[in-house]
């Protein structure tokens, strides 16, 4: 293959993935879902709850919980209790059998249900990974629901003004690199 050929072929493959992202997004959007699945990198999950601080006694919420890693990282790791809110059934099941395997179903739950409409108020650490506007569009329940001392972390995307405690970039088993905020709520609504 030419050099041309070499440069041409990388860029028609972006082209093509990034025309299929485009008709996922606007499949979710069809099916009720405001955020596509995108799992969490395993050591991207361990990073955030180090940085949430997550110790017993602490309630973890994971808006968006896909297969249940963070919750179930959640439980088994630091024992605490975990809850995953999802609204795509295929994601659900494969929750509930990532919960069996790691023995955790005493401690795990997970709640089919709109992530916009969740309760906040008994969650100590709230994890997310969701798109910008959708921050903001939960940014307000955060504000008025959860304690002072709580703990929120999101992958990726801030939450607009509010200025995190700490920003960490970390780089996942594929080099990707993920930007990390947490921010404590007393601190947000100073």
């Amino acid at each position: 293959m030419n050099r041309f050929g070499r440069f041409l072929l990388p860029a028609i493959v972006v082209i093509v993935v990034s025309a299929s992202d485009v008709n996922v997004n606007l499949l979710h959007a069809q099916e009720g879902k405001i955020v596509p699945y995108v799992p969490t990198p395993q050591e991207v999950v361990d990073r955030m709850l180090e940085l949430a601080e997550v110790k017993k006694g602490d309630v973890v919420y994971d808006l968006g919980s896909g297969d249940g890693r963070i919750v179930v990282t959640a439980a088994k790791k630091y024992g605490v209790k975990a809850i995953g809110f999802e609204i795509d059934p295929q994601r659900i099941k494969e929750s509930h059998e990532n919960i069996k395997k790691a023995g955790v179903e005493n401690l795990v739950e997970i709640r089919q249900q709109d992530i916009r409409n969740v309760d906040l108020s008994q969650a100590s650490v709230l994890t997310m990974y969701l798109l910008p506007e959708v921050n903001l569009m939960i940014r307000p329940n955060i504000w008025k629901q959860m304690k002072p001392g709580s703990r929120v972390v999101s992958r990726d995307f801030d939450m607009g003004d509010w200025k995190a405690l700490k920003t960490e970039h970390i780089k996942d088993g594929s080099s990707w690199e993920h930007t990390l905020y947490l921010w404590h709520v007393e601190a947000a609504k100073k």
